[in-house]
């Protein structure tokens, strides 16, 4: 990898860092001081958009080979995360103040605040290794529960409000269904298709954290 790459991958993932480090900060701010979990998307929500519309370049880093990941399972989880956030919390005012709206975002940021010093500091090979403990374990509390009370029930919440207003309803005109039968069938589908990359994650960290030890040489 090219120094120029390296300053590249390094200001991007730093940039990434300091954007979910102001929603965190937003969100819980406005939750100390209201004493309610009802304002994370007025706190923070046009911000993710934006941190999440630029996440896109992961997927641009992986198809170019400059990271190793491949293509599909970063386009996988922007794909999944954009059109939760566009296609129904954006749209929809009457699910922004929801709690399921806080517990998604929660846990975003502080997935956000991890990952990202890891691949900034990994592109100098200067990752502490608390770091990279913390990159490989805090998923398995916080991907279940962005997931499950987050996303999930965000999205079956929705469900009335989709029928109600007939969203995209001109979308869909051509179409033998609906947007409230699309988002229905994403909800039966959207665990397997998480579960995939939850299991990887656990493939990544049993690589990453059971690496064996060099001997040192006599």
């Amino acid at each position: 990898m090219s120094q120029l790459t390296k300053f590249y991958l390094f200001f991007y993932n730093s940039l990434q860092f300091f954007g979910w480090a102001i929603s965190l900060s937003r969100i819980l701010i406005n939750f100390f001081s209201t004493k309610s979990v009802h304002g994370a998307y007025a706190s923070a929500g046009e911000l993710i958009c934006y941190l999440q519309i630029l996440e896109f370049m992961e997927v641009i880093h992986g198809a170019i080979g400059i990271v190793p990941t491949g293509v599909l399972l970063p386009l996988m989880q922007w794909g999944g995360k954009t059109y939760f956030l566009f296609a129904i919390v954006r749209q929809i005012n009457e699910v922004q103040e929801l709690p399921s709206v806080f517990i998604t975002f929660v846990p975003w940021s502080l997935i956000g605040v991890i990952r990202y010093p890891y691949y900034a500091l990994n592109c100098f090979g200067i990752c502490p290794s608390f770091i990279t403990y913390l990159r490989y374990t805090a998923f398995i509390v916080l991907y279940p529960i962005g997931v499950g009370p987050g996303e999930i029930w965000l999205m079956y919440q929705a469900l009335p409000y989709i029928k109600k207003k007939n969203l995209y309803a001109d979308t869909f005109a051509s179409l033998p269904f609906s947007f409230y039968n699309f988002v229905t069938v994403v909800l039966v589908f959207y665990p397997f298709f998480w579960l995939k990359l939850y299991l990887h994650l656990f493939k990544q960290r049993q690589s990453k954290l059971n690496k064996p030890h060099k001997k040192k040489k006599n």
